[in-house]
């Protein structure tokens, strides 16, 4: 049976044999055809799994915000006849954050199995670290980039944190982590909490819960680095 696998990659520079089981390895030495966020990460993973890899035998299909999704049901058609896919994002685990889930959206209906592999989710991984409610959460990707609108739903994400204890997860554009930081705690409850977890699984991994009142005297800087908020009681 034919089967699309979903790859997890890295959260950052770290040893790939420390945060991938040695299944997937074999599973990736033996696909030629990948669907990828970003073809330059995707090149750089693959060298990283195997230095001996032919990048010039492996077919490559992006799927990005500007991929039709006419072209990703051809190239699926086109390649799947006899031959597994793998579905790799930029960061971390497909389809959570990224375009995937429509590749795995045709699987289905084409009756192509789906399988996902073991590896790293910067969700689950901050969510463990967090202290917060674990049994129930929401991953709630950007926030609003206007200042009124995010204002907005950081309090309502607020409200159902204290209305029905669900941690509320969100993440960022790395260079606009400060700005967001400094939006939360002028929004917040001063006695909040937010937890906020960077550069998980690499040498620079920081995961902190505090109020947000103490988070205002702290002097960590997020800008350009990988971040994942978090919002509890």
């Amino acid at each position: 049976m034919l089967k699309i696998y979903l790859i997890p990659t890295t959260l950052g520079e770290t040893d790939l044999k420390s945060i991938l089981p040695n299944g997937n390895f074999e599973i990736i030495n033996n696909l030629k055809y990948f669907i990828v966020e970003n073809l330059r990460s995707a090149r750089r993973f693959l060298k990283q799994v195997n230095r001996e890899i032919n990048i010039g035998e492996i077919t490559f299909f992006e799927l990005n915000e500007h991929t039709k999704l006419f072209d990703l049901q051809q190239f699926i058609k086109s390649h799947i006849n006899g031959n597994d896919v793998g579905i790799l994002s930029e960061a971390g685990c497909p389809c959570t954050a990224d375009p995937g889930a429509a590749a795995v959206e045709i699987a289905h209906k084409n009756g192509i199995k789906v399988m996902p592999l073991v590896g790293p989710s910067s969700i689950l991984l901050s969510l463990m670290a967090s202290g917060f409610n674990g049994q129930n959460f929401a991953f709630n990707g950007y926030l609003p980039i206007d200042k009124k609108e995010r204002t907005g739903k950081l309090k309502a994400l607020e409200n159902r944190v204290f209305a029905e204890n669900q941690t509320q997860i969100f993440i960022e554009t790395p260079y606009r982590n400060n700005q967001l930081l400094q939006n939360i705690i002028e929004t917040l409850n001063p006695q909040t909490k937010l937890c906020i977890a960077s550069e998980l699984t690499t040498a620079n991994e920081f995961i902190k819960t505090l109020l947000v009142s103490d988070w205002k005297k702290n002097k960590t800087d997020f800008n350009k680095k990988q971040a994942i908020f978090l919002i509890g009681k």
